[in-house]
């Protein structure tokens, strides 16, 4: 069922009246139909009628297209307008963006959380942000930090987590209600971390099981024939990172952004700055990953990562619009218990082919998709999990799951222009 999202005549007209509106034009350069289609429109296209301290009500057709402000930069000023909307084949969207003093509070359908605690007796505390040195890791300080290990990210129909606490391997959540989980999530009533998410809940369950591997969209360099991972195992006690910078950048109804920031990674004898953002919005199984590195030797190649622990099926390898897909479907959760599909999309243009990585060492069990990699150039990639228990059964059947991927994957190729009128 499709949702609309309107303001009364009454307050649309208002906001009319007290502001100077712009004409916003967008339109689908492809003949596929795009179903929420994230646009980001930055700042400096639209920033000369903006209204200080107000939110974007954009309007089209009656309809009100949900829209946040982000501060990617965290300079206290925003940096882009972000939306989410379908188009048709080929079909041209006018819309009239105006701005209001009051928060429109469109439908909550992304979230981030973070919490932590500073000593083993202490409850945990939510946060946006967190410092980790290379001594601070989980073994060396002799407890759990983090709820659920680190940071976890959502939207609608699928959630995901990563270990803040070294590893850095990316896990999934699998969703069975498009609500958002609950805060309390991974720790107990006392406050204390706790895994209490391996079972399942009305709204779903952790269901991915990771190991020694990256997880689900987690990544690594191949350098001189070497897998160099970002980060550690369970058991070291001293991290490859020196510094490691978290922080939820953006958190809001379409749109949830995290930030890290990993300072001198230390791999094959070189130090490497790593910077990576994660982005996830309604209506798709899945998350954009975005990795930029400084400090490349010329050496090296970029590894995006795809665990294949339970898997027994082949791996297929797909070119769909600009991507390429890698795709499994299997027993793919704990104890092979129920059936779930996984994909990473990678970039066609600097796709170099992939490996597999070994059963023993510092990354294990995971198909390491190859990209060529420059310094400062960002590497955007994403991340698909279908569960047979989320809102869509059909993940269920391997056929229907690639070729959701398959279309995902030209979805995102499609190219939205965007006019604004001044």
């Amino acid at each position: 069922m499709k949702t609309k999202y309107y303001l009364s005549i009454a307050f649309a007209t208002a906001i009319l009246a007290s502001c100077n509106a712009q004409k916003v034009t967008l339109k689908n350069t492809s003949d596929l139909g795009v179903p929420q289609k994230a646009i980001s429109i930055k700042r400096s296209q639209i920033a000369s009628k903006y209204v200080a301290n107000s939110f974007p009500i954009l309007i089209a057709k009656n309809d009100t297209i949900p829209a946040q402000l982000n501060d990617l930069d965290g300079d206290g000023k925003w940096d882009e307008l972000f939306l989410v909307t379908n188009f048709a084949p080929n079909e041209k969207k006018t819309a009239t963006l105006t701005w209001s003093l009051k928060d429109p509070k469109f439908p909550i359908k992304t979230s981030a959380r973070f919490g932590k605690r500073e000593a083993k007796d202490l409850p945990v505390q939510p946060a946006t942000e967190e410092v980790l040195m290379a001594n601070q890791v989980h073994k060396k300080l002799g407890f759990q930090k983090y709820q659920t290990d680190g940071p976890t990210w959502e939207n609608d129909k699928v959630g995901f987590r990563h270990y803040l606490d070294g590893r850095n391997s990316k896990d999934v959540f699998g969703k069975k209600i498009p609500a958002i989980t609950p805060e309390n999530v991974g720790i107990n009533s006392k406050g204390a971390v706790e895994d209490n998410y391996h079972v399942m809940y009305d709204w779903g369950r952790d269901i991915f099981p990771v190991g020694n591997s990256a997880g689900l969209g987690g990544y690594a360099l191949l350098i001189n024939d070497k897998i160099n991972r970002l980060g550690i195992l369970t058991n070291d006690t001293l991290n490859n990172v020196e510094k490691t910078t978290f922080k939820i950048v953006s958190e809001g109804p379409v749109n949830s952004v995290l930030s890290y920031k990993y300072q001198n990674w230390k791999a094959s004898g070189n130090n490497y700055q790593v910077q990576e953002t994660t982005s996830i919005w309604p209506g798709m199984y899945g998350y954009e990953n975005t990795v930029s590195i400084s400090g490349l030797k010329g050496g090296e190649t970029f590894l995006a990562a795809i665990s294949n622990i339970n898997n027994k099926n082949p791996l297929q390898v797909v070119e769909a619009g600009d991507w390429v897909c890698f795709i499994q479907h299997d027993n793919l959760t704990y104890n092979r218990e129920w059936i779930l599909g996984t994909a990473i999309l990678v970039p066609k243009k600097i796709y170099q082919g992939y490996i597999e990585a070994p059963k023993t060492g510092q990354l294990t069990d995971s198909y390491l998709a190859k990209l060529n990699v420059e310094n400062n150039k960002k590497i955007s990639y994403y991340a698909i999990a279908g569960w047979e228990l989320s809102a869509d059964k059909n993940f269920k059947d391997a056929a229907y799951f690639s070729n959701y991927v398959t279309t995902l994957a030209k979805q995102l190729s499609a190219k939205i222009t965007v006019e604004i009128s001044k």
